[in-house]
């Protein structure tokens, strides 16, 4: 009887005992369930997904670069040491790296803040991963493990063309005469392979200065692409909203969206002018009367002297016959309509002379006396207009509207003090 007794437990005890099971139980399900619900909030915005679908789909795709790892890409960059840092924009930060092989390379860290999706960045990588030209910056690879989007580059050592004619002082290059029609002519070259040559016809969308990077023997090549597609033979042009800088869109995107290769053709006009001048399209103005550099040099054809155009620091030191011959083309590819304007193995041609430069067709009405300031005016105001109701980029002094893409805007921007 005494032993009965000694066994026996009040029911009370039983109970707590199976409460705090309960109790437990109860805790790792609802965690558990807290787990669950939080990943897949992740999974529904996309975030896990992303995180793990970015490697499996770079390793899917038919790449010509390679896929670095960010180990890999930290030892380069000693961990993204600010010491490293060679540029910024809207896209992220670009660091100076060096390779176990010695390779020297510029790191693209794309910015956390970029809206740009997962299937867009493999996408794009794809794309330019395709892209082979000598004037045309190479890409040697990608990394995107975690949160982490890199882009990894050649590493060009004289930097851009924009600090190279019209940087300070401390960063200015001297350019001489050969070495310019040179830069004009590769640029022309990396441009035609674009649109022209390579599997995909590829519209740049921000040709300037700054989107040419020049390498140790000062041999230009084409960076920051917009990437905008014509792929297909019935698509002749892309209705987009507008992306790029003020001072180098053609009229016809800018005001109307309307995007043909013949936009990327009107900004290398541009450009041409720029080395011949070593002046910046938006900041010259060689008095009230003239609305940017490109108007003066319309104002200078006009009156029979266009080789004043000819940047002063060369003397008289350069090829007066090859000079008319680039200012022609860079007119010709200026032309306020794009039917007007040649296509851009037409303009190697030219500038190789091998052809004949066509003769230029202006618009009395937009470009003569009065009615030529009007018009550039009143263009200019209607950019700035359309500008206030997108996002602006501050970009070699003028304004960037948009943003072209993961891979595009300023490389080398870091110490883009123009003068």
């Amino acid at each position: 009887m005494t032993e009965d007794v000694t066994k026996f437990k009040p029911p009370n005890d039983r109970l707590k005992k199976i409460k705090k099971i309960l109790i437990v139980v109860g805790a790792v399900v609802l965690i558990l369930i807290l787990v669950l619900m939080i990943l897949g909030a992740l999974w529904w915005k996309g975030w896990l997904w992303e995180r793990i679908s970015r490697e499996e789909e770079l390793r899917g795709l038919d790449l010509k670069t390679g896929v670095f790892t960010l180990r890999q890409i930290k030892a380069a960059t000693n961990n993204f040491d600010a010491a490293n840092k060679i540029g910024e924009g809207g896209f992220g930060s670009v660091y100076k790296g060096i390779l176990l092989d010695g390779t020297i390379i510029a790191v693209k860290q794309l910015s956390s803040r970029s809206k740009q999706g997962n299937r867009e960045f493999v996408n794009e990588i794809g794309m330019i991963s395709s892209l082979q030209h000598s004037n045309v910056v190479r890409l040697y690879g990608c990394c995107a493990e975690g949160d982490q989007l890199l882009l990894i580059y050649e590493y060009m050592e004289n930097n851009n063309l924009a600090l190279a004619l019209f940087g300070t002082e401390e960063v200015q290059l001297r350019l001489d005469w050969p070495t310019r029609p040179r830069i004009c002519i590769g640029i022309a070259k990396g441009l035609a392979f674009l649109h022209e040559d390579c599997p995909l016809r590829i519209v740049h969308r921000d040709i300037k200065a700054t989107n040419v990077l020049l390498d140790k023997d000062l041999n230009p090549k084409i960076s920051d692409f917009g990437l905008a597609r014509l792929d297909e033979e019935e698509n002749t042009h892309i209705s987009t909203r507008v992306a790029g800088t003020i001072g180098y869109m053609a009229p016809e995107y800018a005001l109307w969206g309307y995007l043909t290769y013949k936009a990327d053709v009107y900004s290398f006009g541009v450009v041409a002018l720029e080395i011949i001048a070593g002046k910046n399209n938006m900041k010259y103005r060689p008095s009230e009367n003239f609305v940017c550099l490109l108007d003066w040099a319309l104002v200078l054809q006009q009156k029979g002297n266009p080789l004043d155009l000819v940047d002063p620091k060369l003397g008289t030191k350069f090829d007066k016959e090859e000079a008319m011959r680039i200012i022609k083309v860079a007119l010709l590819c200026t032309n306020p309509s794009p039917a007007l304007r040649p296509t851009m193995s037409e303009v190697v041609n030219m500038l190789e002379g091998r052809n004949d430069v066509h003769e230029i067709i202006s618009e009395p009405s937009s470009y003569g006396d009065g009615m030529r300031f009007k018009s550039l005016t009143e263009f200019d105001q209607v950019i700035l207009q359309r500008s206030e109701n997108t996002s602006i980029i501050q970009s070699s002094g003028s304004a960037c509207i948009g943003s072209s893409s993961t891979s595009a805007h300023d490389l080398y921007e870091k110490s883009s003090n123009f003068s």
